[in-house]
Parts: C-alpha cells; structure tokens; sequence
C-alpha cells in the first residue's frame, strides 16, 4: 500500500511540473512580438548552406534562393558539400548562380567527426558577412524570407530563431509529423518568448558572427554530430548579453519535407534527443529528464492498473486530460500565431503516438548510434 501512495505521489508531482511547463510555454507566445517592418540595420548577410547528398532538392532550394526580395549587393549564399556520395556537388557546379552564390567543397581531413556542424563553421571561415544565417538544401522559402527574419535584429540582439514548417502532403505519417513538427517549432517560440531558449531548428536560424566568435563558436561541440542550432544559441543565451529572438513572421516560415519512412524520423528524433545531456545548463537537463519521466509515467500506469485499477486509473485519466487540453491550446495559439493552415483533425492520434515515441526515441538518443545521410554517427 505505502509503495501504490508513492507511485501515485510522484506521477502527480510529475504532472504538475509537465503542466507547468505547458502553461509557461504559452505564456512565453502571448509575449512573442512581430519583427520590425523596415530594415533598420544595413550589415551584410551571409546565407551558410551545408549539404550531403541532396541531389533531388539542391536545385529547387538555389532557385527559390535567387527570388529573395533582398538586395543582391548586401547578402551572399555559401554552399558547402559535406562530402557527397551522389552527383550533387557536381549538379550545383553546373547550374546557373547569380554571382553572390558560391559552392564549396569541405576537405576531408577537416575536422572530420563533426559532420554537418563542421560544414557550418568551414562556411562561417569563407564567409564576410556580419550576419550569419543558416539553413539546408532541401528547404524552400518565400520571397520576403531573408529580409522578414533578418528584420529582427537590433543591437541587442545575437540570436534569431526562425519558423520551419513541413510541406503539406496527402499521406497520414506526412500528416501526423507535420502537426507532431510544428508542436516542437511553437514550443521552442514559446520558450523563447519566456527568456528561456532550449530548442530552435538549424534550418532556420541566424546569429550574429561576432557574438558567435565571442561563444567561440562550435568549439567546444565538435565532437558530436549535432548542436549546431540549440547548443549554439543557449551559450550565447547564457554567456552574453545578447538577446535571443524568434521571428513571429509568416513571410519568415521555411518549408522542408517530411520524413519519408518510420524509420528515418526514427533517426532524426534519435538524432536529436542525443543532444539533450550535452546542455551546458543542468537545471535544464534535470527539468527536461523529468518531463521524460513523465512520458515513461503514461506507458507504466496503465500496467499499474492491473493491481490497483481506481487509483492508477485516476491519475492516468488526469494526465492524459491535462496533455491533452494544454497541447491544444498551445497547438491552436500557434496555428492562429504562425502556421495558418495547420490541420487539428489528427491532434488526438497524433498524441498517443507522441508518448512511446518519445520514450523509445529518448533513450535510444541517449545510449545509442544512429544514422543519417548514409553514415553511421557516434552519439
């Protein structure tokens, strides 16, 4: 009996904090603000476009670039080939540029484990402007996208994180990913807008070069395969003066296409829970392993059930509402925010496939390999 008023006790201290969490997350969208609406900053801006084997898309991401509604003489476009093993390189070689586009290939014996990070900083090297944006090749943008998201700079601010969004598409797994996919984008605005950045998407986000030379970049970072984006604006959060922005435009929003099988979203979530013990902040770390707890909470109780059917079934039933409710609110507020034409018809099996995927995902991130563009990555 003493062991069922634990349980009980710590799967409700368990949901008072992921309830917590929730609300500030929503708080933190109520105090998101709109960029300004004239540029009021003339630095130089330099796009960094790392890519491995993006044969498909390479070309229609140059192409939805050379629409830019940004003039031509205040921003540069930087490709880097992270060693591909398709034709690529070779593609992107031949195509058509506009002068302000360059195509670089990454030596090989250049900091060789770090992957797409090491991509980035071989860009950032090359490059000459005083703002650096990232994105990826297999993206595509609206023609105000640069001068929407760089709008949000002032003096005082170092870090920008930018809107991404999956493309539409008439299969289900498509359909649920993109709802499960703007959750993690409108929660990490909602940090943001609570002064507490955790999560941004590497394919959109800009920074200033000086502020990212005063973090010492990457550095400390290149041995893991991931970090380039939440790792990166959490140091500048916590070790400069700098602000750190999200772009609360729509003309800001880049397009990216969904997983195409189980098994390569299986990846990328492993991929991108395994940066999770790397936070430099462990206060973050113990809240973000309780919030797993959590989660590890919805799959044990109902097996608790079994024994002690009324109390496990009361708790289980009050977390699942609680998920529930806030998640759409916090859903709703950002499809009215940002993601216009967000569907809500799958939330409900979008959510109780959330809950095995996340533990499962969780703990393979945290003890596991995976893959990725064709290479087998150490976590």
């Amino acid at each position: 009996m003493m062991i069922e008023y634990i349980l009980w006790g710590v799967f409700l201290l368990l949901l008072i904090h992921y309830s917590i969490f929730l609300l500030s997350i929503l708080r933190g969208l109520n105090n998101l603000k709109q960029s300004q609406d004239e540029l009021s900053l003339n630095e130089f801006v330099s796009i960094i476009i790392p890519f491995r084997n993006e044969s498909e898309n390479i070309i229609n991401n140059v192409q939805s670039l050379k629409k830019q509604n940004y003039p031509i003489e205040r921003y540069e476009v930087i490709y880097v080939d992270d060693n591909s093993t398709d034709d690529s390189f070779p593609k992107l070689n031949g195509f058509k540029k506009p002068d302000n586009i360059r195509v670089l290939s990454l030596p090989k014996e250049y900091s060789p484990n770090a992957h797409k990070k090491r991509a980035i900083r071989y860009g950032i090297e090359q490059s000459k402007g005083e703002i650096i944006v990232t994105t990826d090749a297999d993206c595509t943008y609206t023609e105000n996208w640069l001068n929407s998201l760089v709008n949000n700079f002032d003096e005082e601010t170092g870090f920008i994180s930018g809107p991404v969004e999956f493309k539409d598409n008439s299969i289900v797994f498509s359909k649920l990913q993109k709802l499960e996919f703007a959750g993690l984008i409108i929660t990490g605005a909602g940090l943001i807008g609570r002064g507490k950045p955790i999560i941004c998407n590497a394919a959109n986000i800009a920074y200033r070069k000086k502020v990212y030379d005063e973090v010492q970049g990457f550095e400390y970072d290149m041995d893991l395969s991931s970090g380039d984006d939440e790792l990166l604006m959490q140091k500048i959060a916590q070790d400069t003066e700098y602000k750190v922005m999200f772009s609360l435009d729509r003309k800001s929003i880049v397009k990216t296409a969904p997983n195409n099988s189980i098994s390569e979203f299986y990846h990328q979530r492993k991929r991108w829970a395994s940066k999770g013990f790397f936070y430099k902040n462990k206060n973050l770390v113990i809240k973000l392993i309780l919030i797993y707890l959590f989660y590890v909470g919805l799959i044990v109780q109902p097996l608790l059930i079994i024994f002690h059917p009324i109390s496990f079934a009361v708790i289980l039933i009050l977390s699942i509402l609680f998920k529930l409710f806030l998640e759409y609110l916090i859903l709703k507020k950002g499809k009215s925010l940002l993601f216009t034409s967000l569907s809500l018809n799958w939330f409900v099996p979008s959510e109780l496939l959330q809950v095995p995927y996340i533990v499962f995902a969780g703990f393979a991130g945290a003890f596991g390999n995976f893959h990725w563009k064709e290479r087998k990555i150490k976590r």
